[in-house]
Parts: structure tokens; sequence; C-alpha cells
């Protein structure tokens, strides 16, 4: 009984782990989510449930985090393992579907914070997390509560609450912690580059001899492919470097590639990004208007990033009185940089220097003191905040540990 006792214990740990980070990283990024869901729902047909995106990323990351934490704490452990197990059914079989048809190229099961493979995907949850959940289902009374049954509620209500209000949180402002190419700090000509040593793709290459003989033939091996082999394929062997970004491209109205003079040594530039204009919100367009005013008094490029058609772009000027000059870029790219429709990030020499969601950009009063801050940091300035992390775990942690003190107190018998 010991051992069974252990293991069941040890299987609590890790499921409870795996799957409060998993909410966690979503909670992190509801739109990221809301993107990956959009995926599923084209890979399976499923395009007409796209407006449900968001609702269903935020509650599919309260699910999880709210799981995690009652495997746990052990509150409600029948229901809870019940509820896991079949989860982790339901995942296994769905992530052995992407790993065989590759539908969507990786699960999202831990969003942009960790990308695994799909086949990767399958075998941590048919290895580990499945055989955790069925031990944990068939002993789970052997998993200690951290409280009695009277503070069950409040421990998966609160769970739930907190998750809902942290994604909230983040889906109104920008993600807490940015796990994309183009956070605060990052160079995007830097993250285009590939290492003079980074390992190459290893291909082989498939030819037909005149009788009908296949051959795989190495990069090494082409010399010897003469008149009498015909090319019939290729195939990767194994994946080689693949930079952060694959591809930076903006386009002027004149159909040039602007990019490389935006993210030339010494440029300054303010990009406001917006994939889809007809989606965008135009609740905060005084505070663009200043900030493009700023730029031209200062001699600072000021851009509109969009994906949207000439029409769409029209009709954005003509309700908005923009006035700002407008690039095209593909919208995977522009839903990448940042997390707000629209959003507005400044670039120094290629580096992204600050982001801003759309109901945070500078006013016409704090714009300029924000920006020479921004680009001319001085070294008296007073140290780095901390973490906003920190608050995020006290006030989750701190209500659970009174509520624990107090069970302990007064409600055990």
């Amino acid at each position: 009984m010991r051992k069974i006792k252990i293991l069941t214990e040890f299987c609590r740990f890790i499921l409870s782990a795996t799957f409060i980070f998993s909410g966690t990283v979503k909670d992190i990024d509801p739109v990221g989510g809301a993107l990956k869901l959009d995926d599923y729902f084209k890979a399976f047909g499923l395009s007409s449930l796209e407006p449900i995106a968001l609702f269903g990323s935020i509650n599919l990351s309260s699910l999880e985090f709210v799981l995690g934490v009652c495997i746990l704490a052990g509150v409600y452990r029948r229901i809870t393992t019940w509820v896991m197990l079949l989860f982790m059914s339901f995942m296994t079989l769905l992530t052995l579907y992407l790993a065989i048809y590759n539908p969507v190229h990786d699960c999202g099961c831990f969003g942009d914070a960790l990308i695994i493979t799909n086949w990767q995907t399958f075998f941590k949850n048919a290895l580990v997390l499945l055989p955790a959940s069925v031990a944990v289902f068939k002993w789970y009374k052997n998993m200690t509560p951290l409280y009695s049954h009277h503070s069950y509620w409040f421990v998966a209500l609160f769970a739930y609450i907190f998750s809902l209000g942290f994604s909230y949180w983040n889906y109104y402002n920008l993600p807490i912690t940015d796990f994309r190419p183009y956070k605060i700090g990052s160079s995007i000509p830097q993250n285009m580059s590939i290492p003079p040593d980074a390992p190459q793709d290893v291909m082989e290459y498939i030819y037909t001899s005149k009788d009908g003989k296949e051959r795989a033939f190495s990069i090494s091996e082409l010399a010897e492919v003469d008149s009498t082999w015909t090319y019939k394929d290729a195939k990767l062997i194994k994946k080689g470097y693949t930079p952060p970004i694959l591809s930076f491209e903006l386009y002027d109205n004149q159909g040039n590639n602007i990019a490389d003079k935006l993210l030339a040594e010494g440029e300054t530039v303010f990009l406001l990004v917006s994939p889809y204009l007809n989606k965008a919100s135009d609740r905060n367009i005084d505070e663009i208007i200043d900030v493009y005013e700023y730029s031209k008094e200062h001699n600072i490029d000021f851009y509109c990033v969009t994906s949207s058609s000439e029409d769409i772009v029209s009709e954005w000027v003509n309700n908005t009185g923009a006035e700002y000059p407008f690039l095209t870029a593909d919208d995977v790219t522009l839903k990448t940089m940042i997390r707000s429709n629209p959003g507005l990030l400044l670039l120094r020499s290629g580096v992204v220097i600050a982001k801003w969601h759309y109901r945070h950009i500078p006013s016409d009063e704090t714009v300029s003191a924000v920006t020479e801050r921004l680009l001319h940091p001085s070294e008296s300035e007073a140290p780095a905040k901390k973490s906003p992390w920190i608050w995020v775990i006290l006030s989750f942690v701190v209500p659970l540990l009174l509520v624990w003190i107090y069970d302990y107190k007064f409600l055990r018998k």
C-alpha cells in the first residue's frame, strides 16, 4: 500500500504541475489560444465556430488550471480524477490523429511558451499523462487532501475565478510575459539570422534509373547522379536550425519591400499594427493621431501595417481621418507581433523598444516624455520595478493560504 500511495502522490504531482503550467501559459496569451483554436476549427471544417474561439480559449485554460489546482490540493478527488481521465483520454486520441495526419503543425498545449511536435505531444500524453491519470483515478483515496471537505468549494471556485480574471487581464492589456520573437528587447534582424555554425537540414534526394530502380542520394552523393537517373522526390531526414522569425516583409503602395530600410541601424519607427482594420478598435484614435503628430514633429517614421484590402484601408481612413501612410504585410506576422488590434510598436535599429495595447497608447500629454525616456534612457533612472509576477502569485497563494489556516484551526474535526 505504501508503494501505491507514493506512486499516486507522484502521479498527482506530475499532473498538477503539467495542468497548472498549461493553464497558466494559455491564460497569459488568450488571443494566441483563440488563434490556435481557429486553426483547429479550419482543419476540421468547423470555421463557423470562429466567433467562439476566444471564449473557448479562455474557458479551456481555466478548466486546465482548475483541474491542476484541485489535483494538487486533493479536493473533490473522485470527480476531479474522473474528469482528468476523460480529458487525457480525449487529448491522447486527438494528438495521435494530429501526429499521423498533421492538420495542425503543433497542438498548442503549452501556448508559445513551449512548442513541441505533434509526435512529442502524443508520446507525452500516451506514456506519461494518461497513465498518471489512470493511476490517480484508480487510487484517488491515496491522495492526501490539503483541505477539509468544508473548504473544497472555495478552492475550486477561487481557482476558476482567478484563472478567468488573469486571462481577461492579459487580454485587455498585453501578455504579462511575451513568449514570441517580437517581445520587447528583441532584435528582429537578429531573430531572422542563421548562425554560421547552425545545423543545416539533412535531405535525401530520390532518383529512379532507366531500369526502374530507385535510390536515395545524400547531398554529398549528388555528384554521382548522371543522365541515367530521373529525379523523383526529396525527403527531409533531419530538421536543421530554424530562426525564430522566418521572414519580415513590409510593402509600400508601390509594391516595394521596405522592411530592410525600417530595420536599418539608427532607424526609428512607430508601427501601428492591425491585421484586419475592419475588426480594429477605433476607441483610441485620438491617441494614435497624437503619436503620429509627434512622430512628424521629430522626424520619426510612422506607418500603419495591415493585411487589409485597399477598400478596407480607405474605409478606415474615412472613418478615422488617418493621414499616416500604410504598409501591407502577412496577417500571421502581424498577429504574432502584438496581441492587440490595433497595437503600437516602437522600433529602433530593428530592436523592439516598446509595445502598447490600443487601450494604453500614450496621449498627447505623455507621448513626448515616454518616447524620449525610451529612446534616451538615463543612467540615473530608478531601478527597474519588480516583476508583476510576484503580485500575481501572491494574489493567488495568499487567499488559499489564509483559508487553509482557517480550515486547519476551525473546520477540521
